[in-house]
């Protein structure tokens, strides 16, 4: 049996470990802990010299673990996980609001409803440094790579809780001047469409897109949500955004008939959740930024109409209008 010498064994060979076994690359590894790869490929070395076992199949096509790895692995998320609850143990000992909160937020969600209103938090929380991570990838809460987060779905894994502080259709919306141009729309391709460009066309928006234009040509492709919002408010066309932004841009529901009511109720009703690590919860400045974002989506006159059922036909979208 081979033997293992573990009195060099720190906690980044551990976070190395991890890194390598969850991208499955060195190079994904690298990037995820902020290392270069000749650093990570050291550290794989010195573990397994180290435990005296081989942890990786390397190749060009990436890296493959042992068997070894895999039983391993349960071990190395469990020192995770405790290092993490160590950590909120500590941070449960403050008694006022103070320090840094990591938040997380999809990029138009961020910019256009999180960003604006942090000035009103600092006004109460002085003492409270916010981080914001503006990014469509998730981070991962359970890792502390952020202590809370808005997300469009509720988790299903971790020691987490969630409410939800949003429920809201996304709805066609473009210039009033566009509006007006094509009044009550008869059919879906009489008008010109922003769509998200092919790497985000899953989302349930570009599904529906997909199912009402067919083949129909957008005016525009592009994955980055402002840029469509820019575009609708401009006139260059429509696109699919939640009500509430009606309330910030210069943006209002297309008008449509009666013969187009089968696709307007087919419209996307989708939900924005806020996301914390259940032991970091009562910790004084994530429970300032926590209800302050509960307090901040609750709120009708900042962000329209939330009460998530589209309006369904061409008269209550006038009424709207008027």
């Amino acid at each position: 049996m081979p033997h293992s010498d573990l009195s060099g064994l720190d906690w980044d060979q551990v976070r190395v470990f991890l890194a390598i076994a969850r991208e499955g690359r060195l190079s994904g590894a690298a990037e995820r802990l902020g290392l270069d790869i000749s650093t990570v490929s050291r550290r794989l070395d010195r573990l397994e010299a180290d435990l005296g076992v081989h942890l990786f199949d390397r190749s060009r096509g990436g890296t493959v673990p042992t068997a070894a790895a895999e039983a391993m692995l349960p071990p190395a998320e469990a020192m995770e996980l405790a290092l993490a609850e160590f950590a909120a143990t500590a941070d449960a000992v403050e008694t006022t609001a103070e320090g840094t909160v990591r938040l997380t937020a999809p990029p138009g969600l961020a910019d256009a409803f999180v960003a604006p209103a942090l000035a009103r938090f600092h006004e109460r929380f002085p003492r409270v440094v916010v981080e914001l991570d503006a990014s469509v990838g998730y981070a991962d809460l359970t890792r502390r790579e952020a202590d809370l987060a808005l997300r469009a779905t509720r988790p299903t894994r971790g020691d987490l809780v969630a409410t939800r502080v949003v429920r809201t259709a996304s709805i066609p919306l473009t210039s009033p001047a566009y509006a007006e141009a094509l009044g009550p729309l008869e059919r879906w391709a009489d008008a010109r469409w922003i769509t998200w460009g092919s790497d985000l066309m899953h989302l349930p928006t570009g599904r529906w897109l997909t199912a009402q234009l067919g083949d129909v040509a957008p005016v525009l492709r592009t994955s980055h949500f402002a840029s469509q919002l820019a575009a609708a408010e401009a006139g260059l066309g429509v696109t699919l955004a939640a009500e509430p932004y009606c309330a910030i841009r210069r943006l209002m529901p297309l008008r449509v008939a009666p013969a187009l009511q089968a696709g307007w109720d087919a419209l996307p009703v989708e939900e924005l959740w806020l996301v914390g690590h259940r032991a970091l919860r009562q910790v004084p400045r994530i429970a300032a930024l926590w209800d302050f974002l509960r307090e901040l989506f609750g709120d009708p006159t900042a962000l329209g109409r939330l009460d998530g059922a589209p309006a369904r036909d061409a008269q209550s979208s006038d009424s709207r209008q008027k």
